[in-house]
């Protein structure tokens, strides 16, 4: 039996007494304005971000996606001589009261 996953509220209310917590044992909380956590040296920290080469030209690959295309239709045309066969099922046979009676196999 697993845990039960805890409500939005109950996750709630042990943030809020984690933060009491905190304050009662003379812990500080700072207020900042509004985006100045994510500066650094007043500025925001780009060290991150992925955009500081210039942009690659694309090798175009349209043969290669055509050829992929191509092998892609082929197996998808069925072959004509192929006969599907009609795959057999059991069926359970009941009885008035609902207790099962055989199986019979059915096409």
């Amino acid at each position: 039996m697993t845990k039960p996953a805890k409500t939005k509220a109950e996750t709630r209310q042990e943030i809020e007494s984690l933060v009491d917590r905190f304050i009662r044992e003379k812990g500080e909380i700072k207020q900042v304005k509004m985006g100045e956590s994510g500066l650094q040296d007043g500025k925001y920290n780009t060290s991150h971000v992925g955009f500081g080469e210039p942009r690659k030209e694309r090798t175009p690959l349209d043969h290669v996606v055509a050829a992929l295309e191509q092998r892609k239709a082929n197996k998808r045309a069925p072959d004509p001589k192929t006969k599907h066969t009609v795959k057999r099922r059991k069926k359970v046979i009941y009885d008035d009261f609902g207790e099962p009676l055989r199986w019979v196999w059915e096409e």
